[in-house]
């Protein structure tokens, strides 16, 4: 430590006789930063000796180990003691290095304390490797809660069985004693330096009035409150996924955030639409750097310039305006500052049209090129109810499994979260509880068969129905596990409700030659805890993007109904 510079002005002198050492006065905040808390959270400083008469008194708090006191100076002859002035602090303490912001706004040397909401535990249970370098601490009743909810065969069972393991296993390489922590990197999670701490001592913090102790959520609350108030210092911050929780939290005033971790993006807008509209100057600039050339029906223009930045493999692009001919393409090749677009197939044209279906629209259009193509082994369609996502999904289906024979069946699935009550068990096989879970196919079905191709008379509908009700399944996501499928057509109905997990366990289950169809409304989301940016339909669009297989579009007019689209404007 440096010494300080010498007195400008005489300082107080010390009462002769005094038993303990001098006694500074406390400087402001321009004198050098305390040292960082011990490791062990729960660990109590001492008291500092008692000063003599007369002189200030310091702080009763102590953020650090007090370093080993100096032989006090021989009474006869006391030295001065400085008054820190701001110069003189500002002198004697050392530049301090810039602080870099981490989660949750803290710096580097200040770790935040969380307290874990039980919700957190059962909607990641991956969570604890999520804080960077902070620390986590889990009060006693959310490992009761996570032991109540480990039965069953539901997703929130499987987190929370996965949940108590992890903490098994960190738990295991404690030697020493666990109230001084565990540390996270125990189970090779680098990222997560921060320390687990476990409620090993009951708290008796008084809430309000008219606030039940025996409820769950109010004794993490006075876990919250009680470490708040022995750690002054830090900033101790309850997480949870619950609303209500968060906001009680915060009428106490205690400090409560949502879980974002599992969020994708912050915001829906700006969730990747997987089109990208030529600038107006776009020709004028590409005009004479442009190269193209035509092969198998299709033309290739290799342009180059800022705007290649912004593309990406898959991405469409269309070129509109007034008096000039429209361009709409597809990014097929980024090399460098050049990228290669390839010109569409145009399924707005009756000769073009998929099992009787033409597209609308430019948006139908994209989604088409991407349905229709061998090479796109993965296609995720997003849009408001209406858009057409199920139909056009279904009519790539039949025409690629009974024209073309690219592949052997349909298989359709869905999440079965219900809008309304449940109504119960029901009966049948597998196939056949899924039949109400499947009022989608059954509409579009009923359309496609009314096409022009199925003029032959009620018998050779009939004949059509059998047909296509023999290539189409209808499987359940809870049996999914462990499956392969082998040229198979597969559609995910109502992605927005599934969690990334379940969208992860369903896309794993593609083998070769198979092509998976995600569709889903963003604005439409009934599973709990699951929000917009948390969705396993958006997670899935944003880690896709890009990928030389796969492609997105964003589907935003709808075509079903005059009164679907208003309703979907102002409701």
């Amino acid at each position: 430590m440096p010494l300080p510079p010498p007195p400008t002005r005489k300082g107080d002198r010390v009462v002769a006789g005094a038993a303990g050492p001098s006694v500074r006065t406390p400087t402001t905040t321009a004198d050098a930063p305390p040292a960082p808390m011990p490791a062990r959270s729960s660990a109590v400083a001492a008291e500092p000796p008692s000063a003599a008469p007369g002189a200030t008194a310091a702080p009763a708090r102590r953020r650090g180990r007090r370093p080993a006191q100096a032989p006090a100076a021989p009474v006869a002859a006391p030295m001065p003691q400085a008054v820190a002035t701001p110069a003189a602090s500002a002198a004697a303490a050392p530049t301090p290095a810039p602080r870099r912001r981490t989660r949750g706004g803290a710096a580097d040397g200040v770790r935040r304390l969380f307290v874990l909401d039980t919700n957190v535990l059962m909607h990641d249970p991956t969570c604890l490797f999520r804080f960077e370098e902070h620390d986590i601490y889990l009060p006693m009743i959310v490992l009761e809660e996570l032991d109540n909810n480990k039965k069953g065969m539901s997703e929130v069972a499987r987190n929370a069985r996965q949940a108590s393991r992890t903490l098994d296993a960190l738990a295991a390489t404690v030697r020493g004693d666990i109230r001084d922590g565990v540390a996270l990197t125990a189970l090779g999670h680098r990222e997560a330096t921060g320390t687990l701490f476990f409620q090993t001592e009951p708290f008796t913090q008084a809430l309000p009035d008219g606030i039940a102790h025996g409820k769950a959520d109010n004794q993490i609350l006075v876990v919250v409150q009680a470490l708040k108030a022995r750690h002054p210092d830090r900033d101790v911050v309850l997480v949870s996924k619950d609303i209500n929780m968060r906001i009680k939290a915060r009428a106490l005033g205690l400090a409560a955030e949502d879980y974002e971790n599992d969020k994708t993006i912050d915001d829906v807008e700006l969730l990747y639409t997987g089109m990208l509209a030529l600038p107006a100057d776009f020709w004028s600039r590409q005009g004479k750097s442009v190269e193209s050339w035509q092969q198998g029906g299709h033309t290739f223009y290799r342009i180059g310039g800022p705007i290649v930045e912004q593309l990406l493999l898959n991405q469409f692009v269309y070129y509109e305006a007034p008096g000039e001919p429209a361009l709409y393409a597809r990014v097929v090749e980024l090399r460098g500052r050049t990228a290669v677009l390839r010109t569409l197939k145009d399924y707005t044209h009756l000769k073009n049209a998929v099992w009787g279906v033409t597209a609308r629209n430019r948006e139908q259009n994209f989604a088409l090129n991407l349905l229709m193509d061998p090479d796109i082994d993965f296609v995720t369609l997003a849009g408001t109810a209406g858009t057409g996502k199920t139909l056009m999904a279904l009519a790539a289906g039949l025409t690629q499994v009974l024209d073309e024979r690219r592949y052997s069946e349909i298989i359709m699935t869905r999440a079965t979260v219900s809008v309304g009550e449940d109504i119960g068990f029901l009966p049948g096989t597998e196939e056949e509880k899924m039949g109400p879970w499947m009022g989608a196919l059954d509409d579009n079905l009923e359309f496609l068969a009314q096409g022009a191709r199925n003029s032959a008379g009620e018998w050779g509908r009939a004949a059509t129905n059998d047909l296509i009700r023999s290539r189409v399944k209808i499987k359940s996501m809870n049996f999914m596990r462990g499956r392969t499928f082998l040229n198979k057509y597969v559609i995910i109905d109502e992605a927005q409700n599934l969690t990334p997990k379940q969208m992860k366990t369903l896309i794993t289950r593609a083998g070769p030659g198979t092509k998976l169809v995600c569709m889903g409304n963003l604005a439409q989301i009934d599973t709990p805890y699951l929000t917009e940016g948390s969705s396993g339909l958006t997670y899935v669009v944003d880690r896709f993007k890009g990928w030389p297989h796969g492609g997105h579009v964003t589907l935003a007019r709808g075509e079903r109904s005059r009164l679907a689209d208003f309703a979907s404007e102002v409701l």
